[in-house]
């Protein structure tokens, strides 16, 4: 597979994307309105064409006072829509399918640079190989409990460390690029 996916997230020093219940009140900015530092979103954001995200995600975004994603293509993974595509809002595409699978379609239609977002969308792609960089920013705050950004793995992955850069503001952002086992099936 010829297609890039980055995945770009914050979480809490204790590794959550979000409460329990979904909310984001502990990481600025989640309420779609934007800081002075952007934290190297606006470069990432340009560099990728399509972005592929879960229900919960796109039911986030889609409730800011404007929508965050004009221009790109956007496919919304669910088990609840049927595999032939449901119009959402948005000119999203609502879609079940597995990663590879919409992998395969995304490079049919000629997408290069896919952003990957949402815990569980994250997830299943990185159980099917398919992340190849990683973009994590730490908010200094401890939420207790809540949505992991990582779940279970068949193995283990290991991470390449490619930059980390200390925000004045205590974030800290480190980039990495994804090495999977050569024993396994490699989808670069």
């Amino acid at each position: 597979m010829t297609i890039k996916f980055s995945v770009f997230i914050a979480t809490s020093m204790d590794g959550y994307i979000a409460r329990k219940n979904g909310d984001l009140d502990w990481l600025p900015g989640s309420d779609g309105t934007r800081g002075e530092e952007d934290f190297g979103y606006t470069a990432f954001f340009q560099s990728i064409d399509t972005l592929v995200m879960g229900r919960n995600t796109y039911a986030l975004a889609s409730s800011f006072s404007e929508w965050p994603y004009h221009g790109k293509k956007v496919w919304v993974l669910s088990s609840a829509y049927p595999h032939s595509g449901t119009p959402l809002a948005h000119e999203a595409k609502g879609l079940a399918c597995a990663p590879l699978e919409l992998g395969l379609l995304l490079e049919q239609n000629g997408a290069q640079h896919v952003y990957v977002d949402g815990g569980k969308t994250i997830q299943s792609f990185l159980r099917a190989e398919l992340i190849q960089e990683l973009t994590l920013t730490r908010i200094p705050v401890l939420i207790g409990e809540g949505i992991p950004l990582f779940g279970q793995l068949a193995g283990d992955i290991k991470l390449r460390h490619l930059a980390t850069q200390v925000f004045s503001n205590g974030f800290v952002q480190s980039k990495y690029a994804l090495e999977y086992k050569a024993s396994k099936k490699k989808n670069k």
